[in-house]
């Protein structure tokens, strides 16, 4: 028994290094896209950015799938992967449906929620709000979607955070085109979070609703 406990060890510290070398490219990937060094249109095989990420084409093709999932991507069978072009329709869409989710949901949290819980997130907003006065791209998007993650928590549906993520996920991809996000425009969006927590402290309503609403239509990240 003591000999085969052994034997896996060297199989379980494998999977963990995988594990971490796909999360690594994944996020590469990620800042690749955001930055437009990957373009929409182009087709980019696993080889070849497995090569210039200095890893094999196995994790790529991995981190490229789960960008897939997110919509930045398409997978050609045998050619590689297509990065998606988005038009300002797609973004108004996403905008839409993400209200039609989260509004309703986010009204019933108002009338029900104590304020404690939402004070309690003061500090995940402010995470936002740093990410954005250092002109942080990258941490602005993850910081913004922990913080959309935080307040649709108290609703208890697992489900429901998980579509909600995916949504953002797919409405923070770039359009081809436009202009790099200025740090003022990150400073803009993350008060809109101060904003909500004091609308749902308040219990008020129709000022929860503007600002949601209003968040997913004018937020350029």
């Amino acid at each position: 028994m003591h000999d085969t406990a052994r034997a896996q060890v060297p199989e379980q510290r494998r999977k963990v290094l995988r594990h971490s070398v796909r999360g690594q490219i994944l996020d590469a990937l990620r800042a690749a896209l955001l930055e437009g060094e990957l373009a929409p249109g182009e087709i980019y095989s696993g080889p070849g950015l497995g090569e210039r990420f200095g890893v094999s084409a196995t994790p790529v093709r991995e981190a490229m799938q789960q960008l897939a999932l997110e919509g930045a991507v398409e997978c050609l069978p045998n050619r590689g992967f297509r990065v998606l072009s988005r038009t300002p329709r797609d973004a108004a869409e996403l905008a839409e449906v993400r209200a039609l989710l989260e509004v309703p949901v986010m009204l019933r949290l108002a009338g029900s929620v104590p304020a404690a819980t939402w004070e309690a997130l003061r500090p995940v907003a402010a995470a936002t709000a740093e990410a954005a006065q250092a002109g942080d791209l990258a941490g602005y998007l993850d910081a913004d979607r922990a913080f959309h993650r935080a307040v649709l928590a108290p609703a208890g549906n697992a489900q429901l955070v998980q579509v909600a993520e995916g949504l953002h996920r797919r409405a923070q991809w770039p359009l081809p085109g436009a202009p790099r996000v200025r740090r003022g425009d990150l400073v803009a969006d993350a008060a809109e979070h101060v904003a909500l927590l004091d609308a749902l402290v308040a219990r008020d309503l129709a000022a929860v609703e503007a600002v949601v609403r209003g968040h997913f239509a004018g937020s350029r990240p």
